[in-house]
C-alpha cells in the first residue's frame, strides 16, 4: 500500500499530453492550450475612454471647482468605433464615450457627472489628474509579448481573450477518449426491474457526469458481469480505442474480483493497487503503452473520490494542463474528527463564512456507500494520516470541490 501522494504522482508519470489539434475559436472552451499565445497587437490597439466624459487638457480645468466650474468650448464629439479625429486646442474640451479613442492632446477625461453640456459648451466642476479615465495604448500587453501560456486550461476569458486578439484557430491538446465499464452481476440500469439482492448502477452515471463537467464528451459507457471472461472482453474491446480505460468494482480481494486478473492476461503493466486513503483503498493503475488503465473501487463514494483525487488530474494531464492540483484552504471545524491512524481520509463538508472566517461543517452520511453527504459537500476535508483526532474548534486544510 502507498500514499496517497505517491500513488498521485506514479499516476501523473504516465499521463502524457495527447496530441496537438486546432479547433475553432468558438470551440476552444474547456481545452488546454498546445502552444504559448503571444500578442498580435498592443492592447489596448490605441488610446481610448474608460468612461462617458469629456477629454480636456489639465490647464484648462485646474481651478474647476463646483461652486466655478469652468466652461469649455465642446469642439468634436468621439464615440466608439470613430476614428480619434484632430488634436484638441487649449481653451475646448471633446465628449468622449467609453471605448472611444483619445484624440491628440487629451491629457484626461473627466467623467460626465461632473460636467454639464449646453449650447455647445460644457461646464466642469473639478479639476483633472494625468491620464485620468484613460486607457493606454500597450498598457495590457505589448505586441508579441507572451498573453496566454502553454497548458493553460481555457475559461471564459481566455477565450475572450484569444477573441480581443483576432485569433480564429486554437492549437490545443486533443481530448482524451475514456471508456467506463462498470462490473457487477447485481447491477440494473435505473428504471429496470430489482429482483431481490440488485441495486441500481449509479457509478455509470456519477462518471458519465464527472467527465462531462471535464469537457469530455468521447465517454463511452459498458458493463460487465462478474466473471473474468466478461471482465477481460470488455476492458480488451476498450483499449482499442480509449486513451484511458476506468473500470469500478472487482479490485479488491473478493471471490469475484477479476480486474487485476484481466488485466494481467492483458500485458496491461501495474503500477499499484492499493493506496492509503479512506475512502477509496482498493484503487489499481496500469498501463498498456499510452493507455491508462484505471481499476475504482465499487461503492459510490469511494468510486467518486478516487477518480476526482487520482484519475480527473490524469486525464488533465492528458489533455495539456499544467496545473492539476487544487489549492488547499484552512477552515475551522465546527465539529470533531475522529479515526485511526494510518490513511489519509477525505471527509465530505460544507465551507461556509461565519463572522468572518472560513467554517467547515461535516455533512451527514460519510460511510463509502453513502452519495447523500457527497451530494450537499462542497470541498474536502484533508484528515492527515497519522493524525486520530481533531477537535472542533480547530483548523484543518479542506480543497474546496471544482468539478470542471
Amino acid at each position: 500500500m502507498i500514499s496517497f501522494q505517491d500513488a498521485l504522482t506514479l499516476v501523473l508519470s504516465h499521463a502524457r499530453p495527447l496530441e496537438t489539434t486546432s479547433v475553432p475559436l468558438e470551440g476552444c472552451y474547456g481545452h488546454c492550450l498546445a502552444e504559448p499565445v503571444a500578442a498580435r497587437m498592443d492592447l489596448p490597439r490605441f488610446d481610448n475612454s474608460a468612461m462617458d466624459g469629456f477629454g480636456v487638457k489639465l490647464a484648462d480645468v485646474a481651478g474647476a471647482v463646483e461652486e466655478a466650474p469652468v466652461r469649455l468650448r465642446l469642439a468634436a464629439v468621439v464615440r466608439a468605433g470613430d476614428e480619434a479625429g484632430e488634436e484638441l486646442a487649449s481653451g475646448t474640451a471633446v465628449k468622449i464615450l467609453t471605448g472611444a479613442p483619445v484624440p491628440a492632446g487629451v491629457e484626461a477625461v473627466v467623467m460626465r457627472e461632473y460636467c454639464r453640456e449646453e449650447d455647445g459648451q460644457v461646464s466642469i466642476s473639478r479639476p483633472a489628474k494625468p491620464g485620468e479615465n484613460i486607457r493606454r495604448r500597450g498598457e495590457e500587453f505589448r505586441e508579441g509579448d507572451l498573453a496566454l501560456r502553454t497548458g493553460l486550461r481555457l475559461n471564459p476569458a481566455g477565450v475572450g481573450l484569444l477573441a480581443t486578439l483576432g485569433c480564429t484557430e486554437v492549437p490545443v491538446h486533443r481530448k482524451p477518449k475514456v471508456a467506463v465499464i462498470t462490473t457487477g452481476s447485481e447491477l440494473v440500469a435505473p428504471g429496470g426491474k430489482l429482483r431481490p439482492g440488485q441495486i441500481y448502477d449509479s457509478n455509470s452515471y456519477i462518471l458519465a457526469a464527472a467527465l462531462r463537467a471535464m469537457g469530455i464528451d468521447d465517454c463511452r459507457l459498458a458493463s460487465a458481469e462478474d466473471t473474468p471472461e466478461a471482465i477481460r472482453a470488455e476492458i480488451a474491446g476498450a483499449l482499442e480505442w480509449a486513451d484511458a480505460v476506468i473500470t469500478v468494482g472487482g479490485v479488491s480481494v473478493g471471490d469475484y474480483d477479476f480486474v487485476k486478473e484481466a488485466a494481467q492476461s492483458l500485458d496491461i503493466e501495474a503500477h499499484c493497487w492499493k493506496v492509503a486513503i479512506k475512502p477509496g483503498k482498493p484503487f489499481f493503475f496500469g498501463t498498456r503503452g499510452a493507455r491508462l488503465v484505471c481499476g475504482l473501487p465499487g461503492n459510490p463514494v469511494s468510486a467518486l473520490l478516487t477518480f476526482y483525487k487520482l484519475v480527473r488530474p490524469a486525464l488533465q494531464r492528458l489533455m495539456g494542463a499544467e496545473e492539476v492540483e487544487l489549492p488547499a484552504l484552512t477552515a475551522t471545524l465546527t465539529a470533531p474528527l475522529k479515526k485511526k491512524a494510518g490513511r489519509l481520509e477525505f471527509v465530505r463538508g460544507i465551507a461556509s463564512p461565519r463572522d468572518g472566517k472560513l467554517v467547515v461543517t461535516l455533512t451527514t452520511g460519510q460511510d463509502s456507500h453513502m452519495l447523500g453527504g457527497f451530494a450537499q459537500a462542497n470541498c474536502l476535508i484533508l484528515f492527515p494520516a497519522d493524525a486520530e483526532s481533531r477537535a472542533a474548534g480547530e483548523e484543518i486544510v479542506i480543497e474546496l470541490l471544482d468539478w470542471d
